[in-house]
């Protein structure tokens, strides 16, 4: 009963998020899985429950990245479908370490704050302390992303980041938990501090943008062959698509296509584009260190068609632009010679005499990194992005779902631009005002605003999952050691 329990809670895990999107079970995804740690005296048997329940969530919810490794990769099925399930089964351990000493917490009297935090402080840990070489460095959904379109929760967003969302869904469940399980009511004290929330400031009113930008969606094949007569024609139609409408700025995604600006042919071509545009031009590209080694980049122009500056892309897709040590018998699924190496610098770009900062695809996933570009003076964000790896599957939908966050995280606009879809501008509440349809090569003027406010997280950073993982650590060393000595002395 109690590894059907935590199985349940896998699912439910998976139900709330795209493309299911049941996002009112929330507040009850970890009841059962908690409810199975109340139960269940044998840390050993706790550990098995949980990492059954996230192997159910991350084989789900991430399915896609098995598309990747068997159709892009080139592993074939069974390649594909071998890598993708050990990927499954090491991000899972996350969920049993959550099992296993949630199960001890539940037993004391603050469960419902010290759960919460546990869950908060393991959550964070995805994409902070992930093993590289394991592959396990790789964050994706947080539980708190479900409440995207909570606005009472959101306020918590700017102040504390997502995790203060998961923290509040965490001590419901905890909270269910706590009554399936027959605790004393005065237990549940804590939910009597969740009217607080509507003490905080809403979100911004909508409003109507007055800045324009250029954005232009190739829609580029993934596993498209390029010739240099394939290639010329490919840049003659974004030629026309660029300089169809007229804007200060203009952008180009992440594309799986040769944009290579190091090249004199191409930087040639891209600052042709900028000089006629009489704009400021900003695109994603590949770079190469000066050892050779390649690195994923976002490059601006000025208007005269010079390279003002570029941003090179610290956090980097496992399997995509590197493969950890642990997977070495896995194909990379970008086309350059050599793993792709990481940036050391959050770049801020100039545009038009203000500021920009660029994040690239997958770095969306990092509340921490997206918040330095708006700390260093950045008044829009632009996320770069190819997600025609992806296919037709959830992972479009989930990768918004993150960009809205950030949004609302530091109170910006955000322009997603996307090689296939989904291309949206998103305002500071993460609310979506304005997409362009998948798959389809085309370009579009969209309107936002520089905005200058500084969020306390974007100011303070992740001190809220920080304190919680803090916390949980002491509170489970606290039990560990007095059922140390309980033992002992018996």
């Amino acid at each position: 009963m109690n590894l059907l329990l935590s199985l349940v809670s896998g699912a439910l895990l998976v139900l709330i998020f795209p493309r299911f999107e049941f996002t009112w079970l929330a507040p009850i995804a970890l009841a059962p899985l908690l409810i199975a740690g109340a139960r269940e005296p044998r840390w050993k048997q706790r550990f098995l429950n949980g990492w059954a329940s996230g192997f159910l969530f991350w084989f789900f919810i991430c399915i896609w990245i098995q598309f990747v490794l068997e159709f892009h990769g080139g592993m074939g099925r069974w390649g594909g479908w071998g890598a993708f399930v050990l990927f499954a089964l090491l991000k899972a351990l996350y969920t049993a370490l959550f099992a296993v000493l949630g199960g001890s917490l539940m037993r004391t009297r603050w469960a419902m704050l010290t759960v919460a935090a546990l869950w908060c402080g393991i959550e964070h840990a995805h994409g902070i302390w992930g093993l590289a070489w394991l592959g396990l460095g790789f964050a994706w959904l947080d539980l708190g992303n479900a409440g995207i379109d909570w606005p009472v929760l959101m306020r918590l967003a700017p102040v504390t980041g997502v995790h203060g969302l998961s923290f509040v869904f965490a001590m419901s469940a905890c909270a269910f938990a706590l009554i399936a399980t027959r605790r004393p009511w005065k237990e549940l004290l804590p939910l009597a501090a969740l009217p607080l929330l509507l003490l905080l400031p809403s979100a911004p009113a909508q409003t109507n943008p007055t800045e324009s930008v250029q954005v232009v969606q190739p829609d580029v094949d993934t596993e498209a062959t390029w010739t240099s007569e394939s290639f010329a024609e490919f840049e003659r139609r974004l030629s026309v698509l660029s300089l169809d409408e007229h804007a200060p700025l203009m952008v180009w995604p992440e594309a799986p296509a040769p944009f290579y600006p190091d090249r004199p042919a191409f930087r040639a071509y891209i600052s042709g584009i900028a000089k006629s545009a009489q704009a400021s031009f900003l695109l994603g590209g590949v770079a190469y260190t000066p050892e050779g080694d390649p690195v994923n980049s976002a490059f601006l122009l000025n208007p005269a068609g010079e390279l003002v500056d570029r941003y090179d892309k610290i956090e980097l897709v496992p399997f995509g632009e590197y493969i950890p040590p642990a997977f070495s018998w896995v194909n990379r699924i970008t086309g350059e010679a050599g793993d792709f190496h990481s940036g050391t610098r959050v770049a801020v770009l100039p545009v038009d005499g203000h500021k920009v900062g660029a994040f690239i695809c997958y770095e969306s996933a990092f509340p921490a990194l997206v918040r330095q570009f708006t700390l260093g003076g950045a008044q829009l964000l632009v996320n770069l992005s190819n997600d025609g790896y992806f296919g037709d599957s959830a992972a479009r939908e989930q990768h918004l779902s993150l960009v809205r966050m950030r949004a609302a995280e530091n109170r910006r606009w955000i322009l997603r631009a996307t090689n296939d879809g989904i291309t949206a501008m998103i305002d500071p509440a993460g609310r979506v005002t304005d997409t362009i349809p998948p798959h389809v090569e085309t370009s579009e003027l969209m309107r936002f605003n520089y905005e200058d406010r500084i969020t306390p997280y974007t100011r303070y950073g992740d001190w809220f999952p920080w304190s919680c993982l803090v916390l949980a650590i002491l509170k489970a060393a606290e039990i560990g050691v007095r059922d140390h000595n309980s033992r002992s002395r018996s």
